[in-house]
């Protein structure tokens, strides 16, 4: 019989599996997570903080009111949509030299804002701009 006391085996914890199972963890929970978007972020649109004002020698001002309607040079167009506008822009003989101005209301729908952009594409209009506003002015009001 041995009775002689054995040494003791210090115990030893291996990490690396610990570590395996953390990142696989983190993987997973990294892919099924789901981002909120906030949607009901109260905005107001346009302000601007621009230089002056520019004359472009063929610009087509197409105004948007708040509730969709449309002008082109101050004429409205009596339908709210694309081939509608396009046909007005092509009364204002739009060209592709022509700079198409875009004066939407702040709370014009952005569809009415993109059936403008889409009539312009269909006439051939390559530059589009957007009339907004300064900020000195949106805050005197």
């Amino acid at each position: 019989m041995n009775f002689r006391p054995r040494p003791k085996d210090e115990p030893e914890i291996n990490l690396i599996p610990f570590i395996d199972v953390l990142l696989v963890i983190l993987i997973f929970l990294m892919l099924t997570t789901t981002y909120s978007k906030f949607t009901e972020l109260q905005l107001k649109l346009p302000v601007a903080d621009a230089d002056a004002q520019r004359d472009y020698p063929k610009e087509i001002v197409v105004t948007v009111s708040s509730d969709g309607r449309y002008a082109i040079k101050g004429v409205p167009v009596t339908s709210r949509g694309v081939d509608a506008i396009a046909q007005g822009l092509a009364n204002a003989q739009a060209t592709k030299d022509s700079v198409l101005i875009i004066t939407a209301d702040a709370t014009a729908p952005h569809q009415s804002v993109i059936n403008v952009m889409e009539a312009a594409r269909r006439s051939g209009v390559n530059h589009v701009t957007f009339a907004a506003q300064s900020s000195a002015a949106a805050g005197a009001r």
